[in-house]
């Protein structure tokens, strides 16, 4: 058995131990900002925090806009881990960091994950600046997180159904705290640099209509854990081609402050929302 899949899934194991002695026990639920969404922080609530320097398998994210800490905070019922940041496949560390939170989470008892990005968007009829429920992805980014030998007992096989990756009890949950919410397929590319526009074209032949640079391993990930899992997009521009402006970090960035408040209060009335339906 590769000794990369057991270190992957033991490593996960110890920064759950970490996290729980920490914030005294396990969490319910766990809620990955990404960018865009990381000045929504302060509208989900306070509850003490951790460095991820501190905790095994971790590594302080890079990208614009990413923090680098984990907060415990309660929501209705819920205990919920708020991940301030992700590390992304083209900071070049490999594929086990970009999933070690997800799976380090799972660890620590969360069977619901909620993961929230910034993207570019294809369709020309939705707003820059709005949310969007991933209802499905295209993965290419030319890697997953199950490549190798099988995961270690008592974990499932490597082979892992994808049909519903983004739960629609979750999506059903999300469209009743807000019914005008689009949905989207979602394409991930392994970035760093922006897509082409001929490589949008292509995209939205698939059947795309928001692109990015994160998410599908994560949510690969958690679906081989059996957890259920949500994805919020937030169109921060239009794609390539379509964008009369010239693509750029800052731009992802600038829209994301400008609709803080509005993607943190619906992300803590869809938490509210999943912590009374459970």
């Amino acid at each position: 058995m590769s000794t990369t899949i057991l270190d992957a899934f033991e490593q996960s194991n110890r920064a759950a131990r970490v996290i729980t002695k920490a914030f005294n026990g396990n969490h319910d639920l766990v809620a990955v900002l990404g960018s865009g969404w990381a000045d929504a922080t302060s509208i989900l609530g306070d509850g003490p925090e951790l460095s991820v320097s501190d905790i095994p398998g971790f590594m302080p994210p890079s990208a614009l806009g990413h923090g680098g800490t984990i907060k415990s905070i309660t929501i209705g019922n819920s205990r919920v881990l708020l991940l301030t940041g992700r590390t992304h496949l083209y900071e070049g560390h490999g594929v086990a960091p970009v999933v070690h939170g997800v799976r380090t989470a799972f660890a620590a008892g969360c069977r619901t994950v909620v993961l929230t990005n910034g993207a570019g968007c294809l369709r020309t009829d939705w707003k820059i600046g709005e949310p969007v429920v991933i209802k499905d992805h295209i993965n290419l980014t030319g890697h997953s997180p199950l490549t190798g030998s099988n995961p270690p007992s008592p974990y499932a096989g490597r082979f892992v159904d994808l049909t519903n990756a983004y739960s629609p009890r979750l999506r059903a949950i999300t469209r009743s705290v807000q019914p005008t919410i689009n949905e989207a397929v979602y394409l991930g590319f392994h970035g760093p640099h922006f897509e082409t526009p001929a490589e949008i074209r292509a995209a939205k032949g698939w059947g795309a209509e928001m692109v990015g640079m994160s998410t599908v391993l994560e949510t690969i990930a958690a679906r081989h854990l059996g957890m259920e899992v949500l994805a919020l997009s937030l169109a921060t521009n239009l794609a390539a081609g379509i964008n009369p402006q010239p693509l750029s970090g800052e731009e992802v960035i600038a829209v994301g402050k400008a609709a803080a408040n509005r993607v943190g209060v619906l992300l803590r009335d869809v938490l509210s929302a999943i912590d009374r339906a459970k």
